[in-house]
């Protein structure tokens, strides 16, 4: 099955900002940028994932993502994620996929094991995966077969409205709680979750290991 990992990236200088008490502006910019080149590290090792595509209006993102081998969508408006995701499904079906991983850029910590276990575990077609949040009430990833069975809505209270969808859509569906991808990071606390798991495993997300050495050394 032809699939497409969807990678929505906000525009650096505009990401983080609920960081923006415990990490300053340059600091949340790099960041930013070092979870995106970690993300898309990720991603494109995974055998199971034929091609990635990031939409962004972020030319550090965009570039990135070309020495990735990524397909890059503009994202002029930069409206918001569920919107930045639907121009990347579009994107998707136009290269043949037949299922897409909606995957945030700020989930540094994404093992690349993991993502092929959840692709190996496709409920078949059409179907809805719900990643959730380590909250539980939102939405960190879906993985869509076919790519537009659902329209994404994501933001507060994202699983729920996903789980309907996917009824709505007489889609088989189910909820998965990969450690790795239940890991993003908006807030203080999302930061210090993600300092944790990356210290109680060895390798992986080198760019953002990196960088919040260099912070605490500051």
């Amino acid at each position: 099955m032809r699939t497409t990992a969807i990678l929505p990236v906000k525009s650096f200088a505009r990401a983080k900002q609920r960081l923006g008490d415990v990490v300053g502006s340059e600091d949340r910019e790099r960041l930013a940028a070092a979870m995106v080149t970690d993300v898309l590290a990720a991603l494109t090792s995974v055998a199971e994932i034929d091609d990635v595509v990031v939409v962004t209006a972020e030319p550090l993102a965009a570039e990135a993502a070309a020495k990735a081998g990524a397909a890059v969508v503009n994202d002029p408006e930069e409206v918001g994620q569920s919107a930045a995701v639907s121009r990347g499904i579009d994107a998707a079906l136009e290269r043949g996929a037949e299922r897409a991983l909606l995957v945030p850029g700020d989930c540094p910590a994404v093992d690349p094991d993991e993502v092929a276990k959840l692709l190996a575990r496709t409920p078949g077609d059409p179907s809805v995966v719900i990643v959730p949040d380590r909250h539980g009430s939102g939405t960190n990833a879906l993985l869509l077969a076919p790519p537009d069975v659902i329209h994404p809505s994501f933001g507060p209270g994202s699983r729920e409205r996903h789980e309907q969808a996917a009824q709505n859509a007489q889609a088989r569906w189910r909820v998965a709680h990969p450690r790795s991808l239940i890991l993003d990071v908006d807030t203080a606390d999302d930061l210090a979750a993600l300092r944790a798991a990356l210290d109680a495993r060895a390798g992986g997300a080198a760019h953002t290991r990196g960088l919040l050495t260099r912070m605490d050394r500051r």
